[in-house]
């Protein structure tokens, strides 16, 4: 399944800040950065609720904000991308 994360963490406080860095390493550990609180992440049924979970336990909900989309597949054919920023085949080979 293709997602794409994103989230907003309030940073005005040192707890804020820690959050956003403990949110962000979920992140990173689940799936590709596209923009700073942006991730596009292909993960199983059974990743997406463990990654799910992880992330709600990092976020204050009332301060905080996440989202995840299901993105529609194939990918390639609903996505344009524009500008700075990679663009990840997440089908093509990892390591060059």
């Amino acid at each position: 399944m293709e997602l794409l994360v994103a989230y907003d963490v309030a940073t005005d406080s040192r707890e804020g800040r820690r959050r956003l860095r403990r949110v962000a390493n979920v992140c990173v550990a689940h799936g590709q950065r596209v923009q700073k609180s942006v991730f596009e992440c292909v993960l199983t049924d059974v990743q997406v609720e463990r990654f799910t979970y992880k992330l709600l336990r990092e976020i204050e909900p009332s301060q905080d904000s996440l989202r995840i989309y299901r993105l529609r597949e194939p990918r390639s054919a609903f996505t344009q991308v524009f500008g700075l920023g990679p663009e990840v085949d997440f089908g093509g080979t990892l390591i060059g």
